[in-house]
């Protein structure tokens, strides 16, 4: 049977390295619009090292987002993301009824955690300096990256508005 080639699973184990990590950011959102994952949680200080401005993962953003999704984003500060990835914002402001946006100020950059959430999936920046950490589907890691999330959740503030209003 002709037709495409089936997509290979999600990494699992230790990651190294900037391109292994925005690669694994690119496969993970791919398959969230794939599989047509329920909910992910995006987290990091900063989000200035990730791939969020390219084309391809705008593509796969749109593609994920449908009616009973959800999605939560979580920085120390927007301004970088916003500076630096524009198809990301537009994405933002085109599914702000699906998006919860949120900022923690207070956090230190290097406990706020960066890392992917979702319930079939789990990627975590263990030290995002270097760009090491783990990917899995493993129940206890996604668990633990969860709560840790959760936490940090509740320390923070709506952020990061769909617009902007004002004369």
């Amino acid at each position: 049977m002709a037709g495409t080639l089936p997509m290979p699973p999600l990494p699992q184990g230790r990651f190294e390295g900037r391109i292994a990590f925005q690669q694994q950011v690119r496969d993970a959102l791919a398959a969230a619009a794939r599989e047509g994952w329920r909910e992910i949680i995006l987290s990091d200080p900063s989000f200035e090292d990730w791939p969020l401005g390219e084309r391809a993962v705008a593509e796969s953003l749109q593609a994920w987002s449908a009616s009973g999704r959800r999605c939560t984003l979580l920085a120390r500060r927007w301004e970088p993301a916003i500076r630096l990835h524009a198809r990301f914002v537009t994405w933002r402001r085109t599914w702000s009824h699906i998006i919860e946006a949120r900022a923690c100020p207070s956090a230190d950059v290097l406990e706020l955690p960066s890392a992917i959430w979702s319930p079939a999936w789990a990627l975590q920046r263990l030290d995002p300096e270097r760009c090491v950490g783990h990917s899995g589907a493993e129940a206890e890691r996604r668990l633990a990256l969860r709560e840790a999330l959760r936490e940090w959740l509740q320390k923070s503030t709506p952020a990061f508005p769909a617009s902007t209003l004002g004369l």
